[in-house]
């Protein structure tokens, strides 16, 4: 059996990309095993995949706004001592950053990561003792596929993309959760699960479109669920029912982890979601998915999988990539969103719901 220790931190898209790379391994190459090193609030993510053996939580994140207390505590030290228990056939960083560099150069085993014109942070790729080029102008989710067939000495011809965590995650699916779901909106036609949060203030979609898309879904018999992580996004959640005529078909949900999230989304028929880390997740799970994109691109970190719809706006600015937009005079903000509107969604989302109808 192969051991294999992956680097992959943070953040929540980044880490469900690595997923693939674990099915692709098992299919190829029969007898492996994985623990992975990950940040403490995405730990749930890799107990998904049936590979994984042990998650080291890391919490970097928190460390180094208290190094002191860390020190103190013993936390660094116990998480060192975990890290380096077992000994490795490889060690790999899916991560290419210096923080996921130096966790790899503390493990016992073989190091391997990007090359210093692959990965994220070039300097990375000095504390690999076997760095590999990969190329940078696709999706990450293949750059990782093929890093990994890289390193462990196999092909990708023949192996279909899979995350391989639909099976594990159906047995996991409670009826509670179904049942909240069906007790909590009038049921109708279909379950439209709307992920309006994010973390860039410019890739927000206007609130006034998810108002006029869940009227617009409502009256074609469809229901609406409502995820939240903050309070700022639990107060939007809870406009966009207000404002709906018939908010008897639009849920609220109640705050969740990642694990019922996760369960939610798989009962739901189809996401519409912004450029946030949770559409990754509905991706991996073959949601259908339209994705909306406003001032960044879906090319090399959008979403990735089966029945994804993108939109992209249509304006010379976009994608300008930045949090902040230049245009604060647009009527809509941030102007990129201005043409991508409800209607050109619900289009999309018809689209995706007949074909996934079809296929069923």
């Amino acid at each position: 059996m192969k051991k294999i220790l992956i680097i992959k931190t943070s953040s929540l898209g980044d880490v469900i990309h690595t997923l693939p790379a674990l099915t692709d391994a098992k299919k190829a190459l029969g007898d492996v095993q994985f623990d992975w090193v990950v940040e403490e609030n995405f730990a749930e993510i890799p107990a998904w995949h049936p590979e994984v053996k042990t998650i080291i939580p890391v919490a970097i994140r928190r460390w180094r706004k208290h190094i002191i207390k860390t020190l103190v505590s013993g936390e660094w030290k116990r998480f060192k001592q975990q890290l380096q228990q077992e000994q490795y056939d490889y060690v790999i960083d899916a991560q290419g950053l210096l923080k996921s560099a130096l966790i790899t150069r503390l493990a016992h085993g073989k190091s391997y990561g990007l090359d210093n014109n692959s990965a994220r942070e070039s300097m990375a790729s000095r504390f690999y003792q076997c760095p590999q080029t990969i190329d940078k102008q696709q999706h990450a989710v293949e750059r990782i596929r093929q890093l990994f067939a890289k390193v462990l000495g196999y092909e990708l011809d023949g192996l279909s993309l899979d995350y391989g965590i639909k099976k594990g995650i159906k047995k996991a699916i409670k009826e509670g959760i179904r049942k909240d779901i069906s007790e909590g909106v009038e049921d109708h036609h279909a379950k439209i699960l709307f992920l309006h949060g994010t973390t860039w203030e410019t890739k927000h979609w206007p609130e006034t479109y998810w108002f006029k898309l869940a009227e617009e879904l409502i009256g074609q018999d469809c229901s609406i669920v409502l995820p939240w992580g903050d309070d700022s996004e639990y107060q939007r959640a809870l406009r966009i029912k207000k404002q709906c005529k018939e908010n008897v078909h639009v849920l609220v949900l109640n705050k969740m982890s990642l694990n019922e999230l996760v369960k939610t989304i798989m009962t739901v028929d189809a996401v519409v979601a912004v450029d946030t880390g949770l559409a990754h997740l509905s991706a991996a799970l073959d949601k259908p998915t339209v994705a909306l994109y406003g001032p960044t691109s879906p090319g090399l970190t959008g979403t990735y999988g089966n029945n994804q719809l993108h939109l992209k706006a249509e304006l010379s600015c976009a994608p300008c990539f930045k949090k902040k937009c230049d245009k604060t005079d647009a009527l809509i903000a941030p102007e990129c969103f201005g043409k991508l509107n409800p209607q050109q969604v619900i289009e999309s989302l018809n689209q995706l719901l007949r074909a996934s109808d079809i296929n069923n």
